[in-house]
């Protein structure tokens, strides 16, 4: 072999490992420094319930006053103070749309109103049959709309003015990478 082909193999050799080495380099500095910084998050919307809330710890009630435990499906909770104001009428039909919206999971989510005493307005019930109404528990919550896991644990909490695509986009999500529920 002659000395110019064994110095073109060598210099070849070198910029493949050149190459690797900068790209594992900059990968790791990109990393660190962003991870430090706190760029990197999550991809939800909601935000986590902190801390750890269960169904079972807020004594929860449905309409018949039997006390809620875990269940087989997910839920959509539309936390009211006292009655259910504009805001959460109108947070309670996106919840309704929503859940039109998610197609063949639909089976998998109920969604339900949560009074500390009282009951809604007849009129919002009646005009959405399917939407339960479960008592207490609402004034250690925060108003507003929650998601609650198969197990019964609170997952995610949003405003009542996020209660379209961003509740959407996390329960789709929930959806598919459970295996409960």
């Amino acid at each position: 072999m002659d000395e110019a082909k064994i110095r073109r193999n060598r210099l070849q050799l070198v910029a493949i490992f050149a190459v690797g080495g900068l790209t594992l380099i900059a990968a790791s500095v990109l990393f660190y420094s962003t991870r430090s910084s706190g760029v990197w998050g999550t991809t939800n919307h909601g935000e986590f319930v902190q801390p750890p809330l269960t169904v079972a710890e807020l004594g929860i009630e449905d309409s018949d006053g039997r006390p809620m435990t875990e269940g087989e499906t997910w839920w959509l909770w539309v936390v009211a103070n006292e009655s259910c104001t504009q805001a959460c009428a109108e947070a309670v039909l996106q919840l309704r749309q929503l859940h039109v919206l998610l197609n063949k999971d639909a089976s998998r989510v109920r969604r339900a109103l949560i009074t500390p005493k009282g009951t809604p307005a007849p009129a919002l019930l009646a005009d959405f049959p399917k939407l339960e109404h479960l008592r207490g528990g609402a004034s250690t919550l925060k108003t507003g709309i929650y998601v609650v896991d198969p197990i019964g644990n609170l997952v995610f909490f949003y405003p009542l003015s996020d209660a379209g695509k961003p509740v959407l986009e996390d329960l789709k999500r929930l959806l598919k990478l459970s295996q409960i529920g």
